[in-house]
């Protein structure tokens, strides 16, 4: 995969800053900070834009401020601003289906009901697009009562057992790109999809 563009997804603003909805801005964040490069805000692409490297080799970071359900709008037009194509994009998300310390990388595929990933594919008029979830835990396996926590759970932010689980994912997740540049969408895959990242483990492991 030529992977150019990375779009982390999330609500902007102080209001939403650390919340489990907004895991994909925390994984650009954690990309940033080990690159040491900034956000800069771009009108034009109703977004926030970093660059890590120059040239052919540039990978760009955009964290959409059009909040979740009209990202799709930012995406598109980061693809035409930088002359890139769907195949050169990754879509990172949080995942209310997969516990924290669980990851799931494809290539493709439905927005699996996440208002995010629907904007996108709306805009993009395309499923074919790499998207990376990254597991949030849900409030309840209880049907019901998982329906009326949803809202508060999403929005809510990580508790502080929970804080350092969280860094060892962000650390795989970035570990996990650098694979996909380095190896390819297939050999990420089958990387990150088996992880079982638990609180203090050894980075890596597979429980």
């Amino acid at each position: 995969m030529d992977l150019r563009l990375i779009a982390g997804l999330g609500n902007p603003g102080t209001r939403y800053a650390g919340t489990r909805h907004n895991a994909g801005f925390m994984v650009l964040e954690a990309l940033a900070g080990g690159s040491q490069v900034a956000f800069r805000h771009q009108t034009k692409l109703k977004a926030r834009l970093a660059d890590i490297g120059w040239g052919e080799q540039r990978l760009r970071l955009l964290m959409p401020q059009t909040y979740m359900n009209a990202c799709g709008v930012s995406i598109r037009a980061a693809l035409d601003w930088f002359n890139l194509k769907p195949e050169h994009l990754l879509v990172v998300v949080d995942d209310m289906d997969l516990p924290l310390g669980r990851l799931r990388l494809r290539g493709e595929g439905s927005d699996g009901g996440h208002k995010g990933l629907r904007s996108t594919i709306a805009h993009l008029n395309t499923q074919a697009f790499a998207r990376l979830r990254v597991g949030i835990g849900a409030p309840s396996q209880d049907p019901a009562v998982r329906k009326a926590a949803t809202v508060g759970h999403v929005l809510g932010r990580f508790t502080a057992e929970e804080d350092p689980l969280l860094s060892q994912v962000l650390n795989e997740v970035v570990r996990g790109i650098c694979m996909i540049r380095g190896q390819g969408l297939g050999a990420a895959m089958n990387t990150l999809n088996g992880l079982r990242v638990q609180a203090h483990s050894t980075a890596g492991t597979t429980h």
